[in-house]
């Protein structure tokens, strides 16, 4: 169980990690906008990352 939780935080790393090494003025800009975002627009959109990743979960097992 903790070797999968530590794989799994290991390839959000990465995939987190590829958008500022491929592209860093584009990653600069659309962090910037979500900055700029209001308190219940970061939790809707955290909310639907959320979800997704339930059902994504869901249906891979």
């Amino acid at each position: 169980m903790v070797t999968t939780f530590l794989l799994a935080f290991a390839l959000m790393l990465v995939i987190e990690g590829l958008m500022p090494f491929i592209a860093p003025r584009v990653w600069r800009e659309t962090f910037r906008r979500v900055t700029e975002l209001g308190d219940g627009q970061l939790r809707f959109l955290g909310l639907t990352s959320i979800v997704v990743g339930l059902i994504l979960m869901v249906v891979v097992k």
